[in-house]
């Protein structure tokens, strides 16, 4: 695995551990299929949440939670769409998608930040 994708693993990782210390039951993490990937999808009460994940190094580049624009968002509902095809349709609680930022200061404990209803 290269740098990029460590430091990747270990923002998914920290934001996995931010949901469910947030009420929320992981499903899978990096589910993937030939349109993309969905880096962790949850469930919070009868609700799929289908999770971004962004970690960004403090000052190397965009904030993380500015990293989902209306393309990467209608990406993400199609990708949903496909996860929900393999697995019996949409639950009674819709799906939402959520965003977790991950920033890594030079100094300091990482900071994570958890958005929902991003798109």
């Amino acid at each position: 695995m290269n740098a990029r994708g460590a430091l990747g693993r270990y923002g998914e990782g920290l934001a996995a551990r931010r949901l469910t210390e947030s009420g929320l039951r992981i499903v899978e993490r990096n589910w993937r299929c030939r349109h993309g990937e969905i880096d962790i999808l949850a469930a919070e009460g009868d609700a799929l949440v289908v999770c971004e994940v962004k970690t960004r190094r403090a000052g190397a580049y965009e904030h993380p939670m500015e990293a989902v624009g209306p393309r990467k968002a209608q990406r993400l509902r199609s990708l949903a769409e496909h996860w929900l095809a393999g697995h019996g349709g949409p639950p009674p609680g819709g799906v939402r998608i959520d965003l977790v930022g991950v920033l890594l200061p030079r100094r300091g404990a990482p900071v994570v930040q958890h958005v929902r209803g991003v798109a």
